[in-house]
């Protein structure tokens, strides 16, 4: 289970290599695109302790979510893309997010009380699998697991927060896009290609949701707001809408962009690259409107 980013994606300067960054020297847009769960490639550490087949590793992955972002880079939109599975860490958590049944030298009491992810088993190191159990055969040490989250969980964060403030400091405003894929849902939950999140109207101001909601189904993409995902960790810890730094989240369903087996690319992918380039310069754009009207 290795792989590379996509061969058109080059590779830019990050602080440890926990993440690439793209078009972030001279930025041109008020908008930055975080891909968080895109890592697919594997240390030896979790194949060595995984007790579970290595497939089920899939569940956890927004398989070739950087591939989405693909034409997006290549139209100058800064982007940040992880390198680490989530399997390794989940930088959509916060770090006390933590399941202390699976940490050597790590109590319960040292935490706050676990969340619904760390009790479901999705904390900032996953657990377990609905349906699947236990991911690992013995227990992580928490040295490893501390040093895990300053190498890759707090580089990431200081990276989103570093470039959104540059953003805000050029253009006065600034937007996250964070960008995940989603299983398909449920025939009770409807056909939706796109769930877009703005933690219930908390994390963004409105015209950007609604903004957002009307061009992805001016394009055709049947898409639903905040259900049944709304945003998580990310939104919370970089969204200040108080300060005009607001975020969103954008889940693309993988049947819009991967085969049956739901692993590999499809002939679709680049179709919904270009929907995501299209939405993130239809925001930038509207941004950089209100930032004009502003100064004026």
């Amino acid at each position: 289970m290795t792989d590379k980013i996509a061969d058109n994606l080059v590779q830019g300067p990050s602080g440890d290599g926990s993440f690439s960054s793209y078009n972030v020297d001279e930025l041109q847009y008020p908008l930055l695109i975080s891909v968080p769960h895109a890592g697919r490639v594997y240390p030896k550490e979790i194949m060595d302790n995984l007790a579970v087949p290595a497939t089920h590793l899939l569940r956890l992955e927004d398989r070739y979510a950087d591939r989405l972002a693909s034409a997006a880079i290549s139209r100058g939109l800064p982007t940040l893309i992880a390198h680490q599975p989530r399997a390794w860490v989940d930088l959509n958590r916060a770090r006390s997010e933590i399941d202390a049944n699976i940490i050597q030298g790590l109590s319960p009491s040292q935490l706050p009380a676990p969340s619904r992810k760390v009790r479901g088993g999705l904390g900032v190191v996953p657990s377990r699998l609905h349906g699947i159990g236990s991911l690992w055969r013995k227990k992580w040490q928490w040295e490893d697991i501390n040093d895990r989250l300053d190498n890759c969980h707090e580089p990431y964060h200081h990276g989103v927060t570093q470039m959104l403030d540059q953003i805000r400091l050029k253009f006065g405003c600034a937007l996250l896009l964070d960008l995940h894929s989603m299983p398909p849902l449920d025939e009770k939950q409807g056909n939706i290609d796109v769930v877009v999140g703005d933690l219930f109207g908390r994390s963004a101001g409105s015209r950007y949701s609604e903004l957002t909601m009307s061009f992805l189904e001016q394009s055709g993409i049947n898409a639903r707001l905040n259900h049944p995902y709304a945003g998580g960790y990310i939104l919370e810890r970089h969204s200040q809408v108080e300060k005009d730094v607001h975020a969103l989240q954008v889940e693309v369903n993988r049947r819009c962009y991967l085969d049956e087996a739901l692993r590999e690319p499809s002939d679709d992918l680049p179709v919904m690259a270009d929907h995501i380039a299209n939405l993130a310069m239809r925001l930038a754009d509207h941004m950089g409107g209100q930032f004009l009207l502003a100064a004026e």
